[in-house]
């Protein structure tokens, strides 16, 4: 099964902290939607390969797009791939530019799943990250999603921020628990190179928190929503059981999946490209025939590897049997021998075939996963 993700690049207002590829200027949104109906037709021939089960409009803020065109793309995705009946299909939504009326026609439109960019409960940090809703907004705009029939609802929260508390911290958490949405998404604020946020700490506007408070307030995250029934299914990810996001756990499971839009990845079988990241050269190019290709790679078994045990560590787990099969049959052997002192440290557990990280472990994600590619390419 084949995933498909479409980059809706327009926002009301970019935020201070993202380094997606964004615009404020949607003059071009009318022209954009024809180019990205022409650009799924040109991938038609995908569609001969697998059938496609999950579809997420990200962004930018796809929700500035009407259910209109939101059910037109999907018809012209259903015309052109073999896409499963019971698809997951996501649309991303800030809670600012949406109502219980437009909420109700994305559903009519075939969306089945919504995710909100909530970022914060409180006011002060949702004005110091430039987001145009008030905790409010924020509140009703999952009542009225949850009113119209979603049942597959996401929040996405962002944790460590500059004088955070733990305490307001928790009250983000208990507050988006309170809302009984069955996925929230908890991410820790990057400070990513070119963006404001990054020249405001440059200039020593802006302190960004203590390591050892942000690695508190995981732990902390992965404790509060355990003990409310949410299992920890990926580095920054919490679901009750059944509502993990099939879209998201396709990348990390390494299936084939098609990036439409501007700056769009794709990645099938060993080739991985992406598209460019202006929506002006992305029109240019469908309008002269031409796909919108920025740049390709064609992945080596080693580097197959190394992907394989990142994603893999990163959420489920490295299914050691997979592993043998794709890559040789001693790798699962010597990563279990490589992990030996992981074990012991209760840093990772093993479950049949099914090698992972324990909470204890997800702190120290990156540099676990560093030490065992070097020992697995190396030794």
């Amino acid at each position: 099964m084949a995933g498909v993700y479409l980059h809706i690049p327009f926002c009301e207002r970019k935020c201070i902290y993202c380094d997606f590829y964004s615009i404020e200027n949607r003059n071009s949104m009318d022209e954009f939607v024809r180019a990205l109906h022409r650009e799924v037709a040109m991938n038609r021939e995908y569609g001969n390969h697998e059938s496609v089960d999950t579809i997420f409009f990200g962004g930018g803020t796809p929700s500035l797009l009407s259910p209109a065109a939101i059910a037109g793309i999907l018809e012209v995705l259903h015309r052109t791939f073999r896409v499963e009946p019971a698809a997951e299909v996501t649309l991303e939504a800030n809670p600012g530019t949406v109502d219980r009326e437009k909420l109700l026609a994305y559903r009519g439109a075939g969306i089945n799943r919504m995710s909100f960019g909530v970022q914060s409960f409180h006011q002060n940090e949702l004005e110091f990250l430039g987001r145009i809703h008030s905790a409010t907004d924020a509140e009703e705009c999952v009542r009225w999603a949850q009113d119209v029939g979603f049942e597959n609802v996401s929040v996405d929260l962002i944790y460590a921020l500059p004088q955070q508390t733990l305490g307001q911290w928790e009250d983000n958490l208990r507050r988006a628990v309170g809302l009984e949405v069955p996925h929230i998404s908890a991410y820790s604020l990057i400070i990513e190179e070119r963006t404001p946020l990054a020249r405001m700490v440059s200039a020593k506007l802006v302190s960004p928190l203590p390591t050892e408070i942000e690695a508190e307030m995981y732990e902390f995250t992965m404790d509060y929503l355990a003990q409310r029934g949410f299992e920890h299914y990926e580095v920054s990810n919490y679901s009750r059981p059944g509502h993990c996001s099939r879209h998201n756990s396709n990348y990390w499971n390494h299936s084939n999946y098609l990036g439409l839009g501007p700056s769009a990845h794709s990645f099938w079988k060993n080739r991985r490209w992406w598209n460019v990241a202006s929506v002006w050269a992305y029109i240019e190019k469908i309008s002269g025939g031409m796909l919108p290709l920025a740049g390709e790679e064609f992945l080596q078994a080693e580097q197959l590897l190394h992907e394989t045990v990142m994603l893999g560590l990163r959420s489920d787990g490295v299914d050691l049997r997979l592993m043998g099969e794709q890559f040789g049959p001693d790798l699962p052997g010597r990563m279990v021998e490589f992990s030996r002192q992981l074990f012991e440290r209760r840093l990772v557990v093993r479950e049949g075939d099914n090698l992972r990280l324990t909470d204890k472990g997800f702190l120290l994600c990156d540099e676990i996963s560093e030490v065992l590619l070097s020992r697995l390419t190396t030794g």
